[in-house]
């Protein structure tokens, strides 16, 4: 177990990091002007469960290895930009699909292929691991033993605080939707909208910087 004084310097330092709006963040806003506040509250909970994975594979070791592989980190960065941006050209295409719920109150997919893309963008966040490697180790008790499992319940607090931050962004945007939404045309501009963010996201990961 994780001292409770590291567990609240940990707590502290990871709020700070993600209330400031970065790639979660826009995905949140993105898949919720896009699908409304259901589609933004499973994409958000699909993105925690994507993170999941990332954070045993810190806690195993598995982590370290992908973030001094130029290659590997490469390979799912470009990976998960692509699927970002194949989101966001399915938001544009199907943005018709936004303007029919509005007028029928129906949801535009399915909640479980909404929860599975929201997953997809989770684990296939090379950024994640980067941080995870980086900052978790920092927490640690090295005196307590158990450091996998620590870094572990590092990771699930983080998860845990970006869920409900990030469930914030989803509620906030969502409003803003239905807010614009008052007639079809609408709904399809804002749909479009979110998935113009998704393509500048997946951009802007794809273009980014070296992992380190």
């Amino acid at each position: 177990m994780v001292p409770a004084e590291n567990l609240l310097a940990f707590c502290a330092a990871a709020i700070v990091l993600i209330v400031i709006p970065g790639p979660s963040v826009l995905f949140t806003i993105g898949r919720s002007l896009a699908l409304g506040r259901l589609g933004g509250l499973l994409s958000v909970l699909g993105n925690a469960l994507g993170v999941v994975p990332l954070a045993a594979a810190v806690a195993l070791g598995v982590g370290a290895l992908v973030a001094q592989s130029v290659v590997l980190f490469t390979v799912i960065k470009l990976a998960g930009a692509a699927y970002l941006v194949y989101l966001g050209v399915q938001a544009i295409r199907h943005r018709g699909d936004a303007a029919a719920a509005v007028a029928a109150g129906a949801a535009p997919r399915s909640p479980v292929r909404q929860l599975l893309e929201g997953f997809v963008v989770g684990v296939t966040n090379p950024k994640t691991i980067a941080f995870f490697v980086a900052v978790l180790p920092q927490f640690v008790d090295f005196h307590a033993g158990w450091i996998p499992m620590q870094l572990f319940e590092l990771g699930l607090v983080f998860i845990a605080l970006a869920l409900v931050c990030d469930s914030i962004w989803a509620l906030a945007a969502s409003a803003a939707r239905n807010w614009f939404a008052t007639s079809p045309r609408r709904a399809s501009g804002v749909a479009a909208t979110g998935g113009v963010m998704m393509i500048g996201l997946g951009g802007v990961l794809a273009l980014s910087g070296s992992k380190h």
